[in-house]
């Protein structure tokens, strides 16, 4: 009997997981736009229907260029950023971490394997901070929502974050600080989703190869799929601000001069766990609302490394003061990250 309610309540629950789908949170605001205020219905769909269709040659070039990656083994080309002396090995981590097409779940056990033959932790703290925060793919839907100058920032922010976090690791591990980074029950042997990063050739001319070739569609039309459900949700969430959201509330919040919009933005950012891919359109709708460019930067920055994804993966495999070095140089460095962005631009 207890087999059967088993079975039926596992039924059930395939019945509604729907109701926990992207796709299915982003129908929900225009029908509520359409239930509360149906004369606005058709401002507020050609507001993230636009925003959607200016951003759509981004996300092709992104589609393309991360099934590329993906189906060339280029991730096996990561791993050479982490041999040589120390101060070489945090400058290329920093460098490559924005290149790497890992998703969150690769890049645990490749992170690992780092740590588990003995890459020094300065290194590994260098890709995990950049790493987050741009990809090939974030830097265009990040130039497609709110220009290059953004996107550049963005990708230099995050190897300057690197930097700074990989040298002040390495300063702090001479004086004897986290000598034993891993934690006891880290997730060395891998997460399952895949061969660790470290096997395999790449091979840049995949088309001569049929698996590679299925490699790169498969991969494509997931990518796709995934920018497509993710934009449209930030979309409808771009559109619900500027028509619903009074522009004076955001600009009492983020917006105006000076050094405290800027931590508000970093703060505001953390805890809001949005990926790298939903949060250029929401941060669009919130500049259009009064949010200062610095604020924004160091949203942008503070929510990509604080993101579940990024905090799990650390989470995963360290001991708890390197996690707090993670995510205290990833705020602090959103906040510096901000206040050179206002003054420059």
């Amino acid at each position: 009997m207890s087999d059967l309610a088993l079975k039926g309540y596992q039924g059930l629950r395939r019945s509604f997981e729907w109701l926990n789908s992207v796709w299915f949170l982003a129908a929900l605001f225009p029908l509520f736009v359409f239930a509360a205020d149906s004369e606005n219905i058709v401002p507020f769909l050609d507001t993230a229907a636009s925003a959607l269709l200016g951003t759509a040659p981004y996300i092709a070039v992104a589609v393309l260029m991360i099934g590329y990656l993906k189906a060339t083994g280029a991730e096996t080309v990561i791993a050479k950023a982490f041999e040589g002396n120390e101060s070489r090995m945090i400058v290329f981590a920093a460098i490559f971490g924005g290149l790497a097409p890992f998703c969150s779940c690769e890049v645990i056990p490749f992170i690992a394997g780092l740590l588990a033959v003995g890459a020094p932790l300065s290194a590994v703290m260098a890709f995990w901070l950049s790493s987050p925060l741009i990809d090939p793919p974030t830097l265009l839907i990040t130039a497609g929502a709110l220009g290059w100058d953004f996107a550049i920032g963005k990708a230099i922010a995050a190897v300057a974050l690197g930097l700074v976090g990989g040298f002040a690791l390495s300063a702090l591990t001479r004086r004897g600080w986290f000598a034993n980074p891993l934690r006891a029950d880290s997730a060395v042997g891998g997460c399952g989703c895949g061969p660790s990063p470290f096997t395999g050739q790449p091979n840049w001319s995949f088309w001569n190869e049929p698996s590679r070739r299925e490699t790169f569609v498969d991969q494509s039309k997931s990518n796709a799929l995934f920018l497509l459900k993710w934009l449209t949700f930030a979309y409808m969430i771009e559109a619900l601000l500027i028509h619903y959201v009074p522009a004076e509330l955001i600009a009492t919040l983020v917006g105006g001069e000076g050094f405290l919009p800027i931590v508000t933005g970093a703060l505001v950012g953390a805890p809001a766990y949005l990926n790298s891919y939903a949060a250029p359109p929401l941060v669009a709708g919130l500049m259009e609302q009064g949010m200062t460019a610095g604020s924004a930067m160091a949203f942008m920055v503070a929510g990509a490394v604080s993101s579940i994804p990024a905090m799990a993966a650390v989470w995963s495999l360290v001991r708890r003061p390197v996690f707090a070095a993670y995510l205290g140089l990833g705020i602090a460095g959103a906040i510096v990250v901000g206040v050179i962005f206002q003054a420059i631009i």
